[in-house]
């Protein structure tokens, strides 16, 4: 009945139950659905919330560049 609710075959939903990471990550999503436990999902997916991908953008900014001023004329 699960593997019904969750679009796909007896033998796919089997393998998620038993965690087989070649499972698509949309079928662990859609069971996640089924069993009305998706409302977390979309904070995991949230890049807001990823303080290591966060740092490491901060990082690829540019440094500041300054401009070099051209001298007055008098």
């Amino acid at each position: 009945m699960m593997a019904e609710r969750v679009g796909v075959g007896r033998s796919t939903y089997l393998r998620a139950e038993q965690g087989d990471p070649s499972v698509s990550m949309g079928v662990y999503a859609m069971t996640l659905h089924a069993l009305g436990a998706a409302k977390g999902l979309g904070d995991l997916l949230d890049p807001g919330q990823d303080e290591q991908g966060l740092l490491l953008e901060t990082e690829r900014l540019p440094r500041r560049v300054r401009v070099k001023k051209e001298p007055t004329a008098l």
